[in-house]
């Protein structure tokens, strides 16, 4: 097998790292900015914290911020057009995965228009020009879209969201500094530190994981269980450490998929607006268990990482048991929902269970499915 590592041109990572920006954009020569956020991030002063840095050095910009959470083909539409009427030549990204995979997909048609119908860039489209030159600047510490390959777009015609996975889009440079996420809440916190948790697990036992990624989701997998907790009570070293924990989490999963997991959570963003994370977190340990046969000695390591002792006493059984168990701790420990009953209504689930077969993360899950299958999983969980 050939192994493969896409990451950053660049990556800042640290307190005041969004300084760098100005370096950046003055050794590019670029000399307008598209930046490209979300109305609740301009509305607490978030963003706010990167144009001061642009106003200061006076470079020259014009804001976006017309995404929804779970972005959709309108607002990559209205992204375009906005872009196009802006004079701009290079984009900031400056939010969670909304923002930054909205700029992912409007870099991507904008220097390759012949995929203009949105719909076409699902799966691993073919485009021949990296993306506009992207700077990221995450605000929340759970996707890494700033490091990924990868974005998802909610086709809301057809209830569906669909992922795309295209080495062009990766952003440029990635700037992580964890003083753009303090303003972050409680439980947004938790549930974005919870979908860095299911990158790392998933991307650790997924049918592409090598020993290179291995490397990152295990150390990704520690950092969660270290930091989540003093994160959400908006500690420096918990913020330092999601920050990092996240992003480490992206440079493997990026390059190797997910699973069963992220590919039944979609559907659950697109029919019910369900925030990703929240869907993750539930789904999580039961999909652990459903896979566990099929993971070899992983969840020992797992284990391990999440500061489980005695791992190496126990049993294959045990110490599986002992991973899931740890991963539902931490999940009650930061106050997520224990199950989806609130969320999936019964007389959709077929739906459901077809959408996230169809998902591009399904097939990289360790344990072959089906539909029949994903459909009892839904309803176990309800």
């Amino acid at each position: 097998m050939v192994g493969r590592i896409v990451l950053n041109r660049v990556s800042y990572h640290g307190k005041g790292a969004v300084a760098e920006i100005v370096g950046e954009v003055k050794r590019h020569g670029f000399k307008k900015a598209f930046v490209c956020t979300d109305p609740d991030l301009l509305k607490f002063n978030v963003t706010q914290k990167v144009t001061a840095v642009l106003d200061a050095a006076g470079l020259a910009y014009k804001v976006f911020s017309q995404i929804r959470e779970n972005p959709t083909i309108a607002n990559v539409l209205a992204g375009l057009a906005a872009f196009q009427a802006s004079g701009a030549d290079y984009i900031i990204a400056i939010g969670d995965s909304s923002a930054i995979d909205t700029a992912k997909a409007v870099g991507i048609i904008i220097n390759n228009p012949e995929f203009a119908d949105v719909r076409s860039l699902e799966g691993a489209a073919q485009t021949n020009n990296r993306a506009v030159f992207t700077i990221a600047v995450p605000t929340t510490a759970g996707t890494a879209a700033e490091v990924t390959i990868n974005y998802v777009i909610t086709d809301t015609e057809k209830n569906r969201k669909f992922v795309c996975v295209d080495v062009h889009g990766i952003p440029d440079i990635a700037i992580v500094d964890p003083d753009m996420m303090v303003s972050m809440p409680k439980g947004l916190t938790a549930a974005t530190g919870m979908d860095a948790l299911t990158h790392a697990i998933e991307g650790y036992i997924t049918k592409g994981a090598w020993e290179m990624t291995d490397m990152m989701h295990i150390k990704a997998i520690a950092l969660v269980s270290k930091h989540l907790r003093s994160a959400i009570a908006n500690e420096p070293a918990g913020r330092e450490g999601m920050a990092l924990a996240q992003y480490i989490a992206g440079m493997g999963f990026s390059n190797v998929g997910l699973g069963i997991v992220h590919a039944m959570a979609h559907p659950l963003g697109a029919v019910y607006d369900t925030p990703h994370g929240i869907a993750n977190a539930i789904l999580l340990p039961s999909l652990m268990a459903y896979n566990a046969e099929y993971t070899g000695e992983k969840y020992r390591e797992i284990a391990r990482a999440m500061g489980v002792d005695g791992v190496d006493r126990m049993s294959q059984p045990e110490y599986r048991k002992a991973a899931i168990d740890a991963v539902q701790k931490l999940s009650v420990d930061v106050k997520i929902p224990r199950d989806l009953k609130y969320i999936i209504q019964e007389s959709d689930i077929d739906f459901l269970a077809k959408s996230a077969f169809a998902d591009a993360c399904c097939p990289g899950n360790p344990r072959d499915t089906s539909i029949e299958e994903i459909k009892t999983l839904y309803k176990a969980m309800i």
